[in-house]
């Protein structure tokens, strides 16, 4: 028995009638690249610290000492953002206010937001290396400061907010802000969006790794210098640790982890043991 080709068939392999194709689906970048994802990141700077600036507004709106000069302004303005209520709400604002652009930014890639970002956890082996090489990290510092005497030269600043958040029975409040609040939005923002979209430009990974640790570093002046190289050799190591295992939570974690330490040291030296 012989199969006859049906008209369908004949039809497609007549010259006179090609097979009709289908319009290519508009074509979208996979990521970013440099300029795009540096003009996003302009932008979801500027809404990061809008959001942060927030509770300051609120706050000073419902300020009851008179506003009448320069000067009331800028004290009420020292005030208010010296309060641990404050600094706490600030940095939890600062994850809706880095997750809605970014959102908006994503949308113009092809690929989704949790790919986007790396947004998937690792295995522990990768958990156990990057605290490891944290450690190392930061006892290098550790001696570095102990050998040129800056061991004592803690941020006073976060000792005089954790003694009000002390006072004001907002301790809890501060170490959410500061061990989950601020990891999730700073690694959002620097291992997340500006990685992504610059390691597959010319700067390649090391250069996307190097230039998103300089701005992160730059979101820390309130530190000294010294402080400031510390943190930029932890967001090398983010970086490198993003690069190696693709997880975003994972240095998310471990910037927690890091905050902490760091917020019971404060809590310690506030207590009066510095």
């Amino acid at each position: 028995m012989t199969d006859t080709p049906d008209a369908a068939v004949l039809e497609s392999l007549d010259p006179a009638h090609p097979p009709q194709q289908g319009e290519a689906a508009p074509h979208q970048p996979r990521t970013l690249g440099f300029w795009r994802t540096l003009l996003w990141g302009v932008l979801i700077i500027v809404v990061f610290f809008i959001g942060q600036l927030t509770p300051i507004g609120y706050f000073l709106l419902r300020h009851e000492g008179p506003i009448d000069s320069l000067a009331q302004f800028e004290v009420a303005m020292i005030q208010i953002a010296s309060r641990s209520l404050t600094v706490s709400l600030s940095a939890i604002m600062g994850v809706p206010a880095i997750l809605i652009p970014i959102y908006f930014a994503v949308r113009h890639t092809r690929m989704s937001f949790a790919d986007y970002l790396g947004l998937r956890w690792t295995g522990w082996k990768n958990f156990a290396l990057g605290v490891v090489g944290m450690v190392v990290i930061l006892g290098c510092w550790e001696l570095a400061a102990q050998l040129t005497g800056r061991e004592e030269k803690s941020a006073s600043f976060m000792v005089d907010i954790m003694k009000t958040a002390r006072g004001d029975g907002v301790v809890w409040l501060m170490i959410i802000a500061f061990c989950v609040a601020a990891p999730v939005s700073e690694e959002l923002m620097a291992r997340g969006f500006l990685y992504r979209g610059w390691s597959d430009s010319f700067l390649r990974v090391p250069g996307a790794i190097v230039l998103s640790s300089l701005l992160w570093t730059v979101l820390h002046l309130q530190y000294d210098w010294f402080a400031l190289l510390n943190v930029f050799s932890l967001g090398v190591w983010f970086g490198y640790l993003r690069y190696r295992t693709h997880s975003l939570y994972l240095t998310m974690v471990l910037h927690g982890l890091n905050n902490l330490a760091a917020t019971l040291q404060t809590m310690w030296l506030a207590s009066g043991n510095g």
